[in-house]
This record gives structure tokens, sequence and C-alpha cells, in this order.
């Protein structure tokens, strides 16, 4: 009998699959330096686009990181009762629900941007400084993020 390929030899050699576990490796890693801080992905999310935005319409920050609004509301009920963003009526349109950032919130999102940074570093500690550059370039290029 001859030798065969050892079990998904061919797909594990396509840039998509190598991408997606490199992405799943970097998602974990980032995921454990944020839960570190009591952060979830998402909530880091959110809470990165309120400092960016505020104050900024419930329905507003929904559409700027893709969430659902129902799931946003989840988002947002928990960083409320940590203390990390507060919603007041927005002062443009009374209806709707304006959200900023706390002390507490700003701080802690310093934190977490401390921690996603270290663990970037991490899932790219084997490339050299010229490496991570040139990757950088060439994945914003693929990713069609360029812009």
């Amino acid at each position: 009998m001859a030798e065969t390929e050892a079990p998904l030899a061919a797909i594990r050699s396509l840039p998509s699959w190598l991408l997606g576990r490199a992405a799943a490796r970097g998602r974990s890693l980032v995921a454990e330096a944020l839960a570190a801080e009591g952060m979830k992905m998402w909530h880091h999310v959110v809470l990165s686009a309120v400092r960016d935005l505020a104050p900024v319409a419930q329905a507003d920050l929904g559409r700027s990181v893709g969430l659902d609004p129902k799931d946003l509301v989840g988002v947002l009920n928990d960083l409320q009762s940590a203390g990390l963003v507060v919603r007041e009526p927005d002062p443009r349109d009374r209806r709707k629900n304006a959200v900023s950032l706390t002390g507490e919130g700003a701080r802690r999102l310093e934190r977490c941007r401390k921690a996603a940074r270290e663990a970037n570093d991490a899932l790219l500690a084997p490339l050299s400084s010229a490496e991570r550059e040139q990757f950088m370039g060439l994945l914003i290029r693929i990713s069609g993020t360029e812009g």
C-alpha cells in the first residue's frame, strides 16, 4: 500500500486554515488576558467603542461594533453594573440613551489595553521586529481593512 499524506495535510497547508488557527490562538491569548482583568471580549470591544464615541446613543454604539441590539443591552447592563459605563438620556434626543465611560471604566480599559497588547506580543513573539511589521502589513492587505 502506498504511503498517503498525513490526515488533513492538504487542509492544514491552506492559508485560510493557518490564518484561522493563528486567529484562534490570538483570541484565546487575548481572552485569557482580559479575563484576568474581569473582562470578556465583547465587553472590551464595547467599552473601547464607548471611549472613542462617547457620549454615544446606544443604537449608534451597537451599529459601530456590529452587535445585535439585544446582545448590546446585556453587555451594557454588565458594564453599568460594574460601574464602568453610565447610560443617561441623550441630550440631543431625550428618547434615547447616551452611553459614557466612568472614571473606573477608563482605568479598567487602560489595564485591558495593556493586557491585550501583551497577549498580542506573545502571539507574535516568534517573529522579529521586521517580520512583525511585514506580517501586519500583509494581514491588513488580505483582510480588506486597508484604508
